[in-house]
């Protein structure tokens, strides 16, 4: 077969929404767009653990504390699944590390942002995991087929992170007048961030396109931004609490939320490594990497006398 023919078999695969398996012929770009999305989206996961991490201790009970472990290790689970989807593209995890830690590779900016107080622990809950869950649904029958079976555990973890965001948010907002400003304050920090985590707008995506019609992704940055700010707006009146967004209305014609102007050079900024976190979390995971060496060369030494034992019990057979 020629480039071209498998180039046009790959189309019809593609076309006929049948599975692209890692021993498939795939084109050198669609290789590259999915080694970028998943290692970005395994790097968010697994950066995503230290704001909450850094609350685990300071949990308001045992059952916080416990419900908050558990989500925190969730989040390790789902960097594992989605570097082992990477893997099979034929970049190492060795690779993957070193491009996060010199700081090649992104991860989603909503995690250089600080947790100020433990109405934290819900907002982002509710909001990041609820913009997560959003974006990761459609990525359930996303054309690759390791990324998308490993989609479909990491969205049912993350639903239950949501609600467990929500639960906590609910608690706050019907408590004392304190605790209610308190939640207040964590929607009105983390709301524009959460709504950046879809990426840029179309118009300026490079990306999306290409993703679309390879059916990496199945809907735009902009479509799920509001199908987000559409389902949030409602969750908040639950709440009881106010939109942080004083241009939010109705619009009867679109039947969609219209919402103000996103503020794209703070994104950019952030993006670019100058968040207020940034550097902080870049250097913790590094050190996690660096005094986590001793575990990782255990490993490798058991593994090889294991497999030593191993050929000397056939040889004897």
């Amino acid at each position: 077969m020629t480039v071209h023919s498998f180039q046009e078999h790959f189309d019809s695969l593609i076309d006929r929404e049948i599975s692209i398996e890692p021993k498939d012929w795939m084109p050198d770009d669609y290789r590259k767009t999915l080694i970028r999305q998943i290692s970005q989206h395994a790097h968010s996961e697994i950066v995503g653990m230290l704001p909450e991490g850094n609350w685990i201790t300071r949990a308001p009970s045992l059952r916080r504390k416990a419900v908050l472990l558990a989500k925190v290790q969730d989040e390790a689970g789902h960097g594992l699944y989605l570097y082992s989807a990477a893997e099979t593209l034929g970049i190492s995890r060795d690779e993957m590390y070193d491009q996060l830690h010199s700081g090649k590779a992104k991860y989603s900016s909503i995690f250089n942002y600080p947790t100020l107080t433990w109405a934290d622990m819900g907002a982002i809950g509710w909001l990041v995991d609820g913009a997560a869950i959003m974006n990761q649904v459609p990525l359930c029958r996303a054309s690759y087929g390791p990324y998308a079976r490993a989609m479909v555990r990491v969205c049912k973890e993350e639903s239950f992170h949501q609600r467990q965001g929500f639960e906590i948010m609910l608690t706050l907002a019907k408590g004392t007048e304190i605790q209610k400003k308190m939640a207040q304050d964590a929607f009105n920090r983390w709301w524009w961030p959460s709504l950046m985590m879809f990426g840029p707008p179309d118009a300026e995506s490079p990306n999306t396109a290409q993703s679309v019609r390879w059916r990496i992704k199945r809907l735009t940055n902009d479509e799920l931004r509001q199908k987000f700010v559409d389902v949030t707006v409602e969750q908040a009146k639950v709440l009881g609490l106010d939109m942080p967004d004083k241009d939010l209305k109705w619009n009867e014609e679109r039947g969609h939320y219209d919402f103000g102007a996103i503020d794209w050079e703070e994104f950019k900024n952030v993006v670019k490594g100058n968040g207020p976190c940034n550097k902080q979390r870049l250097e913790t995971r590094k050190q996690a990497w660096e005094e986590g060496k001793w575990v990782r060369d255990a490993a490798m030494a058991h593994a090889e006398k294991r497999n030593a034992r191993k050929k000397e019990a056939a040889k004897a057979a």
